[in-house]
């Protein structure tokens, strides 16, 4: 979930407390989404001058990707940026969030290649939803990647779009976590089994003083 998200208003926290399932806060803003082994991520972190005419502003940032993921999806029928989400039609299939600072910013995408549908059941339906939604549960909101283009050729038409506006090239993780560890402050971090206990205890409670 993003980093002012609250669990009472977001997750069910019987179900996730009951399945055992671990809920992170990341860092950046956004909203929750389940992740699993059928999720992709693509992260772009970028220097405020980096990419020409855009500004280290969420709506400049969002446009320019919308873009850049134009060129990954070309050809596939229903492909729009649509009030932040990445969508085939009326249906997401990849959710955004945005970290900036003064000197740079990062924009990250979960991209819904592939979900086991009873795992959205973990989610509520948020307060804050885009209209395009209509009030939709989860199953008929979303839709699977994998159904649209192949991982393989995701992969290939995102490093071509890339390199269109950098220069790329593969580097080890472990080299790169290793060399930037020292001091530095993780702000993203897995709840415990007591915060949520205390959201559900504070949930409760404010429920019975507005009853």
């Amino acid at each position: 979930m993003g980093i002012s998200g609250k669990p009472s208003e977001l997750i069910e926290i019987g179900p996730v407390l009951r399945d055992h399932v671990p809920v992170i806060k990341r860092f950046s803003g956004g909203g929750t989404v389940i992740v699993d082994s059928g999720t992709i991520f693509v992260t772009l972190i970028c220097n405020k001058d980096v990419v020409p005419g855009v500004q280290p502003y969420p709506r400049s940032i969002m446009s320019w990707s919308g873009l850049l993921y134009s060129e990954v999806f070309q050809g596939i029928d229903g492909f729009q940026l649509r009030e932040n989400d990445y969508v085939f039609g009326d249906h997401k299939f990849g959710g955004n969030a945005q970290s900036i600072i003064k000197s740079r910013w990062i924009h990250h995408t979960s991209f819904l290649w592939d979900y086991d549908s009873r795992n959205m059941a973990y989610l509520k339906l948020p307060a804050r939803a885009p209209k395009y939604r209509s009030a939709r549960n989860h199953a008929e909101f979303v839709c699977r990647m994998k159904e649209y283009m192949p991982r393989s050729i995701f992969i290939e038409r995102t490093m071509k779009a890339l390199e269109s506006h950098f220069s790329v090239k593969p580097v080890n993780l472990d080299a790169v976590v290793g060399s930037h560890s020292s001091g530095y402050v993780h702000s993203t971090r897995l709840l415990s089994k007591h915060e949520l206990k205390d959201a559900v205890t504070t949930l409760l409670e404010s429920r019975a003083l507005s009853g």
